[in-house]
């Protein structure tokens, strides 16, 4: 069961350091399984290698064994740039050291950790080669930095890594995030509407719906799962108005129509902005629909990577309905997957999935990158109600959002 836990449900941990320190062999001991190819040649790991596995008391994780981050050349910065990329999405950074070895590398993994707030753990592998050197020790520890010692593949030293993992972790992941739950209390009822198109999955519910309905379940919420076309007549069949109802974007505009006023609507979309990202900041982001002006550049951002459809959401859909808000063409560009543009300063806006599939550190990340480039970001279910004129309706089960919104707003009069 641990292995089909969702990976943005992990926590995510990190390999980093030089090549030929042992990352692998650790990764291999810690998995207690041969994961990574391990080889005394220098550079043997190239793209990052994944693993999830079950790490007691905090349950399933997510391992990522990187490429060493001193590798040279060309291929060697191609790698370089790939273990970069591993940053965004870490919740905890494992640096791998030699016993005798501790330099500006090391520091750097730490500067690149700490500039994201993320807590690292360090590793002195191979300690049966040489001995750490006491000053560096000390001054990990005035940095509140636990250090460990480990021989990897004897499995000396890991019982305390395990231990010293489980001390580093965000509280965060210590308590259960709500998707929705925390908006329906115990015995009331969300009515949530799922459109069954061509790109949900044939026989299966779209990750983000399955996950609010087990976020309802474990809440002791009630759950009533229903087609566009059925939702009028479903209200009507309830003996009292439900607490939530819940949208596939998509369907936002008749959706709206057939809720009551009275009753707090909202999207999948707009839920896992507040989940996997941060509500304030993409309502923020939201409104620079407003400053857009034919031929700007706007990046459509995809989470994971599918075989889009002939009306596919993020590269027909939004574009259309951007499009006709501004009332001219907009330049669109689509990444999909960990790829990221690393200049992103030409762009006036940056469009994000609901990012299901991912964990909250990468959003945030990009959340982070957008905001040093001066670059606006929203996502999907955020654009298209502001696109159709229901993104007060679509705020309303979050009064912080819709506050901001509403001074936002008032403040370009």
């Amino acid at each position: 069961m641990a292995q089909k836990t969702p990976k943005g449900f992990r926590l995510h941990i990190g390999l980093f350091g030089r090549r030929n320190v042992g990352k692998s062999s650790l990764l291999n001991a810690l998995t207690r399984q041969s994961v990574s190819l391990v080889s005394d040649v220098a550079g043997t790991t190239t793209d990052p290698v994944e693993k999830p596995m079950e790490l007691q008391p905090l349950g399933p994780v997510l391992f990522i064994d990187t490429a060493g981050i001193d590798d040279v050349g060309g291929l060697g910065k191609m790698r370089v740039d790939k273990t970069r990329q591993i940053f965004d999405r870490t919740n905890l950074g494992v640096v791998v050291a030699s016993p005798g070895e501790w330099g500006e590398f090391e520091e750097d993994i730490l500067r690149e950790l700490s500039a994201r707030n993320l807590p690292a753990v360090v590793v002195f592998n191979k300690i049966d080669t040489g001995t750490v050197n006491e000053n560096i020790r000390a001054k990990l520890l005035e940095r509140k930095i636990a250090s460990v010692e480990t021989v990897a593949p004897t499995g000396r030293g890991l019982d305390a890594l395990r231990e010293a993992l489980i001390k580093a972790v965000p509280p965060e992941f210590l308590y259960n995030t709500n998707i929705l739950a925390d908006l329906v209390p115990p015995g009331e009822i969300a009515v949530l509407v799922v459109p069954i198109d061509k790109e949900a999955p044939k026989g299966r519910l779209i990750l983000p719906q399955v996950q609010s309905i087990r976020d309802l379940l474990d809440n002791d919420s009630c759950c009533l799962v229903v087609k566009e076309r059925e939702l009028r007549e479903a209200l009507g069949m309830l003996k009292r108005p439900p607490a939530l109802v819940v949208t596939d974007s998509q369907v936002f505009p008749k959706v709206a129509a057939d809720t009551p006023p009275e009753i707090p609507l909202t999207g999948f979309s707009v839920l896992f902005a507040r989940n996997k990202g941060d509500l304030l900041e993409f309502v923020r982001g939201t409104m620079a629909i407003e400053k857009l002006r034919p031929g700007d550049r706007v990046l459509m951002a995809e989470a994971c990577s599918h075989h889009p459809i002939a009306d596919d959401i993020g590269r027909v859909k939004i574009p259309r309905w951007l499009t006709q808000y501004v009332g001219g063409k907009l330049e669109f560009t689509t990444v999909q997957g960990h790829d990221f543009p690393d200049d992103i300063c030409d762009y006036k806006l940056i469009v994000h999935c609901g990012s299901c599939m991912w964990n909250r550190q990468e959003v945030l990340s990009r959340l982070m990158k957008a905001r040093q480039a001066g670059v606006a970001m929203t996502n999907y279910g955020l654009t298209i109600a502001y696109s159709l004129g229901i993104f007060e309706r679509a705020l309303s089960p979050f009064p912080d959002a819709l506050e901001l919104y509403r001074s936002l707003r008032d403040a370009t009069r």
